[in-house]
C-alpha cells in the first residue's frame, strides 16, 4: 500500500467518524424568548384642551361714505394710515352747506319775531276779553296765530338743525381707532350725487376676534362638565383662549372668550364661538387663519410614550404583556399628545406593562422576556 492511499484512507475514515458525531446531538433547540421594554402608564395631571382651528375677523370694520353731495375738496390721511377716532379724513366742499346753515339760522330769528308779535297780540286780546271790551272771535284769532308762529319757529329751528348736520358731514372722520384703507375718490370728484359714495372703508384691529366652532359632541360635553359642577354656560365666558398662526409654534396670543352662540347650527353640527383678543402691536390681521385652544382645569390621567402606540384597521392600539409574559394587542381610545407621551382616555389600567421598547419583537399570543422600566413624566 503507497503513502497516498494511507493518507487517503484516514481521511474518509475521520470523516465517517465526525459525520457519526454529529448525528448523535442533531436535536431542534427552540430560541430564547425576545427580549422587549415594558412600562406601566404615567399616571400625572393633565391640563386638557378643546382645539379647533378658526378665523381672525375685525371687531369694527365700516365703509366711510358721503352722506351729501359736493366735491372732494381735500384728504387728509395717507392710505393704510393708522389714525384715531375723530381724525379728519376726507372734506366735501363746505360752503354751500354754511350758506344753508346761516340761511336757517335768519328763518329762526325771523320765526322767533313773528312769535314775539302773535304773543303779544294773544295777550292783548286776553285781557280785553277779560274786561268784555273785545269779542270772542278776536281772542280765538289772536290765539291760532300765537299757536301757528310758535309752530313756525319750531319748524325753522329742525330745519337749522338740520343744516347743521349736513355741514357736519362735509367733514368725514374716523367713527373709532383703525387703519384706513385705500381711498376710492380723488380730489375734485363729485360725490354723494345719486346715492352715497364709498370713499374708503376703516379697520379697527385692536381688540380682534377669532371666531370658530365646536362640534355638537364637543358641546354635549362640555355642557355635562359643567352640569357635574353644578355651573350654567354663562361660566364659559372669559375662559382664556390661546391663538396661534400657522407660521408660529405653540400658541402665544392670549384672549378670553367673549361669545358662544344659543344654538347648534343643524345645517353643520356646529355651535358658533368668539374670543377677543388684544392687538396692540397689529400682529393679528382680519382674515387669518389660525389654531385655536382653551384649556380645562387639570385632571388625572394616564400617559404612554406616542412610539407605543400602533394602528390597524380597527384603530389605536398598545400591546400589553400580561402576567404570564405574552404579548397581547388592546384596543385603546387615545387623547392629547403631553409632550412625547400620549393620554390614553380609555382601554389602559394603571397596573397593565405596555410594551414601551422592542416593539417589532413583541408579536400578539407570544411569549417574551419582559424588562420592566419606569416611564419618565411629561413636561
Amino acid at each position: 500500500m503507497t503513502r497516498n492511499c494511507f493518507a487517503r484512507i484516514t481521511l474518509m475514515l475521520a470523516l465517517c467518524a465526525g459525520a457519526a458525531a454529529c448525528g448523535k446531538n442533531n436535536q431542534y433547540a427552540a430560541p430564547p424568548p425576545p427580549k422587549v421594554t415594558v412600562a406601566a402608564p404615567v399616571e400625572q395631571n393633565v391640563t386638557r384642551y378643546f382645539e379647533a382651528t378658526g378665523n381672525t375677523a375685525a371687531v369694527n370694520s365700516v365703509d366711510l361714505v358721503a352722506r351729501v353731495q359736493g366735491f372732494v375738496q381735500a384728504i387728509s390721511y395717507k392710505d393704510g394710515d393708522y389714525v384715531k377716532k375723530g381724525t379728519s379724513l376726507f372734506t366735501i366742499e363746505p360752503e354751500p352747506y354754511k350758506l344753508k346753515v346761516e340761511s336757517a339760522k335768519s328763518a329762526v330769528v325771523s320765526a322767533q319775531a313773528t312769535l314775539t308779535q302773535a304773543q303779544a297780540e294773544y295777550d292783548r286780546q286776553a285781557a280785553l276779553v277779560a274786561k268784555q271790551v273785545s269779542t270772542q272771535a278776536n281772542y280765538d284769532k289772536a290765539l291760532a296765530q300765537r299757536d301757528s308762529a310758535q309752530a313756525d319757529l319750531q319748524s325753522a329751528q329742525a330745519n337749522e338743525r338740520q343744516a347743521e348736520i349736513n355741514l357736519s358731514y362735509t367733514d368725514v372722520t374716523a367713527p373709532f381707532d383703525g387703519v384706513v384703507t385705500a381711498r376710492q375718490v380723488s380730489i375734485g370728484q363729485l360725490v354723494g350725487a345719486s346715492s352715497p359714495t364709498t370713499l374708503a372703508t376703516i379697520v379697527q384691529l385692536d381688540p380682534i376676534w377669532v371666531n370658530f366652532t365646536a362640534s355638537e359632541r364637543d358641546v354635549l360635553q362640555v355642557r355635562a362638565t359643567l352640569a357635574g359642577r353644578g355651573e350654567t354656560t354663562a361660566a364659559l365666558i372669559g375662559l382664556p383662549v390661546e391663538v396661534g398662526l400657522q407660521n408660529e409654534s405653540g400658541y402665544p396670543h392670549q384672549g378670553k372668550l367673549d361669545y358662544a352662540a344659543p344654538n347648534v347650527d343643524p345645517s353643520t353640527g356646529t355651535l358658533a364661538a368668539r374670543a377677543s383678543l388684544d392687538n396692540g402691536n397689529r400682529s393679528l390681521l382680519p382674515g387669518y387663519f389660525v389654531r385655536v385652544r382653551i384649556p380645562a382645569k387639570p385632571q388625572p390621567a394616564l400617559l404612554v410614550p406616542d412610539v407605543a402606540l400602533g394602528t390597524d384597521q380597527a384603530g389605536r392600539y398598545v400591546l400589553v404583556v400580561n402576567k404570564d409574559n405574552v404579548v397581547e394587542q388592546r384596543k385603546v381610545e387615545p387623547g392629547q399628545l403631553v409632550g412625547e407621551l400620549r393620554v390614553i382616555d380609555k382601554g389602559l389600567a394603571k397596573d397593565d406593562r405596555v410594551v414601551v421598547g422592542g416593539i417589532m419583537r413583541a408579536i400578539p399570543g407570544q411569549k417574551v422576556d419582559a424588562e420592566e422600566r419606569t416611564a419618565a413624566a411629561a413636561k
